[in-house]
């Protein structure tokens, strides 16, 4: 049944649901798909040869090796020391991850102020100890200060210094009045004569600190994890149970269940209003509860702002505004709320004759999870697999200055010979081979292919379902009519048939969404740039975007669902499926929009329930509740895997209720 796309379609009495006698759609996409797919995984292989992700757990010195790391001489000296943390000040640090000074990995980072001159001439234990932290072989009493500083053989000066991640880096305190110390003192020479401030080390901490502060919340949030995972679970699990009882329940009493969900959310967030106007009172009048959150700025420890009452002030606002919202458009949408009841007991039956699609969610999530390890672990390799370089550091004039060399065999070949303070350093990770020059190409396909791979697991899944609801709607005789087993029947023609159609679809999805991710980094890189014109221009860019993706997945879905009915190729189905839906503009803007908003509904509802439960549990149970760095990180989980798994099930039903709607426009 072809037909012109501005006229309905003529009743066919002999069309029995999703056709049978199909051809294979889109073929060429779908070469291209399975071409792509083998160039992924031999990204991955290459990856996996060339990274070494110990890069990211274990410090490096200036020769490339690892400190601390079993099975080799530096296993017993597991931190790392900087001859001069001044130099870590240049922005180029957090580039490359490599200070411009000499690295060495040490037993202990030191614990007292000793220049070199000091060392040199004091007793025999300060000579001992101050060798520790010079290269090998260095003798302290042959050579003289001068010698040693010009070949940099030793560091200049020794502050008090605490590990910090692996890396010693100087004890800084402050004293009462605001100023700086490194271990008491709060200037000290540098060892050449000229003094340097605390407050100038401070700064160079600083820069090498910004990787690593993250690294400290992250690490805490990690120990939060494995204190509560087991309460996550309890959870989890809990949102699982309430979203199946809830699905039952629509099943039966679907009007019913509508009003009661409606008048429950108004009360869950009526109940929040009123919690956060409770703690907003209670804080009146305690000492610092005035300070507002623009005072306060970015603070790590979040319990911090649930101490201020402008926070509690926000709160209740936003809540205020979302529940007239809700209100409001319950007034206004109540005549179509029955209509789209009617639909989602419609949907119920459909997913009651059907019940294995309620499981069909976990099949997409763990392809999902897949997807999302494979690109994780091949983008830590590609960033890490980058080999050591080394180049001709020297003072005085040569000709290899800055050329690339080997510190094995330097000393013995010709630029030692012709330049005699020039040295072998260890200058970045980074590589001369086409592999590495290449190396960011293989990163962007690695975006590329993660998206291209996640849009189609979403979209054989949207297929799937809805061949298995047509199948019920376009049944003449229910449940005779109704295929024996309907998800595997669709999955089977969606993947025999439409591989290279799902392909195509998510293309283009993929597509959109990996320029987003380019202008996202551009307005990165621009954020230091004040040219208030490109700004404009980017955020112009980014809202477009933004709307062309939200368009092509509204499309997408309901080209999926006529290709799941007609079987005919991306593109026609598409067309078919928008001007289907411009036919019935009025009807698909309020009734499609509706049950997404009851559905949200319902999501709200289960993530509430859930999170009131933990809530309660964490405050009120204080003996078998764990003690935690950060409270909201086990409930913050909660909240989204309750979202997800309640997304998950409700997902069914939404796709149930546009697959139904589109089969009735027909």
């Amino acid at each position: 049944p072809f037909h012109s796309p501005g006229e309905s379609r003529k009743f066919d009495p002999n069309f029995k649901g999703p056709i049978h006698s199909r051809g294979c759609t889109d073929v060429l996409c779908c070469i291209l798909f399975i071409v792509a797919l083998f160039g992924y995984f031999a990204v991955g292989i290459v990856a996996w040869s060339q990274g070494d992700p110990r890069k990211v757990i274990y410090p490096t010195d200036s020769r490339g090796q690892f400190c601390g790391q079993a099975g080799t001489p530096l296993e017993k000296k597991p931190l790392l020391f900087y001859f001069n943390i001044l130099k870590c000040a240049s922005p180029l640090v957090l580039l490359e991850f490599q200070c411009p000074t000499t690295q060495l990995c040490v037993e202990k980072c030191p614990d007292r102020h000793l220049t070199l001159m000091k060392a040199k001439l004091g007793s025999n234990e300060d000579r001992e100890y101050y060798q520790q932290y010079c290269k090998d072989g260095v003798n302290l009493t042959k050579l003289s200060p001068p010698e040693i500083l010009k070949d940099g053989l030793c560091p200049a000066i020794l502050m008090p210094s605490k590990a910090f991640t692996r890396r010693c880096l100087p004890a800084l305190g402050t004293l009462k009045g605001g100023v700086v110390v490194v271990g008491n003192e709060t200037t000290f020479t540098d060892g050449k004569g000229s003094s340097i401030n605390a407050t100038d080390v401070l700064e160079a901490s600083k820069k090498s600190n910004v990787v690593v502060e993250a690294r400290q919340v992250a690490m805490r949030i990690f120990e939060d994890y494995t204190q509560s995972w087991h309460w996550i679970l309890l959870g989890l699990v809990i949102a699982m149970l309430v979203s199946f009882i809830f699905i039952v329940l629509l099943r039966f009493l679907a009007g019913i269940m509508v009003w009661v969900m409606i008048v429950l959310v108004i009360l869950v967030i009526g109940y929040g209003i009123f919690h956060c106007y409770m703690e907003f009172a209670s804080l009146k009048g305690e000492p610092g509860s005035d300070v507002t959150i623009r005072d306060l700025g970015l603070q790590t420890d979040f319990s911090v702002y649930l101490q201020i009452r402008q926070t509690w002030l926000a709160f209740m606002i936003i809540l205020a505004i979302v529940e007239v919202i809700i209100i409001l458009l319950l007034i206004f949408l109540r005549k179509r709320i029955m209509i789209a009841i009617a639909l989602i007991k419609e949907a119920s039956r459909a997913v009651g004759h059907v019940m294995s699609s309620l499981f069909y969610p976990l099949v997409t999530f763990a392809l999902l999870a897949v997807v999302i390890a494979y690109w994780a672990i091949t983008a830590v390799f590609l960033s890490t697999s980058n080999e050591q370089v080394y180049k001709v550091f020297n003072n005085s004039e040569c000709e290899y200055s800055r050329e690339t060399c080997d510190p094995q065999t330097f000393n013995t070949s010709n630029a030692s010979a012709q330049c005699p303070d020039a040295e072998c350093l260890f200058a970045f990770y980074g590589g001369e081979t086409y592999y590495h020059k290449y190396l960011i190409l293989f990163q962007f396909y690695n975006v590329f292919l993660f998206f291209w791979c996640a849009n189609f697991v979403t979209a054989l899944g949207q297929v799937t379902l809805s061949g298995a609801f047509a199948s019920y709607y376009w049944a003449f005789k229910k449940p005779d009519d109704i295929p024996s087993y309907p998800i595997f029947s669709s999955l089977g023609r969606a993947l025999r048939y439409h591989t290279g159609s799902l392909a195509f679809g998510s293309l283009i999805l993929s597509i959109v969404q990996v320029i987003r991710v380019l202008l996202e980094y551009l307005d990165q890189k621009l954020k230091g740039a004040q040219n208030k014109f490109a700004k404009f221009m980017l955020s112009c860019m980014k809202c477009c975007f933004w709307c062309l993706e939200k368009c092509i997945k509204f499309l997408n879905r309901n080209a999926y669902i006529m290709i799941a009915i007609y079987g005919k190729s991306f593109c026609p189905s598409a067309h078919d499926a928008f001007f289907l839906l411009m036919r019935n503009i009025i009807r698909v803007a309020v009734l499609d929009k509706v049950t997404d908003f009851l559905l949200f509904l319902g999501k709200l509802l289960i993530v509430g329930i859930v999170e009131i439960c933990l809530i309660h549990f964490f405050f009120s149970i204080e003996d078998a509740a764990p003690s935690l760095n950060y409270y909201w990180v086990p409930i913050l989980t909660v909240v989204v895997g309750s979202y997800l798994i309640a997304h998950g099930f409700f997902s069914v039903y939404a796709m149930c209720v546009d697959t139904l709607f589109l089969c009735f426009c027909e």
